[in-house]
């Protein structure tokens, strides 16, 4: 019998129930239609590309933490496209 849980679990305790347990009552089936119709679609493949920046910039986002400062860079920059991309639709 499904149970319904008023809070949301962390996957490990998800995990650790039996599957009788786990309500699936709001997931659809996939039946062999569906497989037939989906496409794979492979992720973008970001370009490499060697950019000049302040030494400063380098040691602001390496100061929180270095491991993952250039994923940050790229999301600021990210970021600022959206921002642009928003203002120049709405002139």
């Amino acid at each position: 019998m499904n149970k319904r849980y008023n809070e949301p679990m962390a996957l490990e305790q998800l995990a650790q129930l039996p599957d009788d347990q786990i309500d699936t009552s709001d997931i659809p089936e996939l039946d062999e239609g569906w497989f037939a119709r989906a496409k794979l679609t492979p992720p973008r493949t970001k370009p490499n590309v060697s950019l000049r920046v302040p030494p400063e910039v380098v040691e602001f986002f390496k100061a929180k933490n270095p491991k993952g400062y250039t994923a940050r860079m790229a999301a600021v920059l990210v970021a600022y496209v959206q921002a642009h991309r928003s203002t120049s639709a709405q002139e």
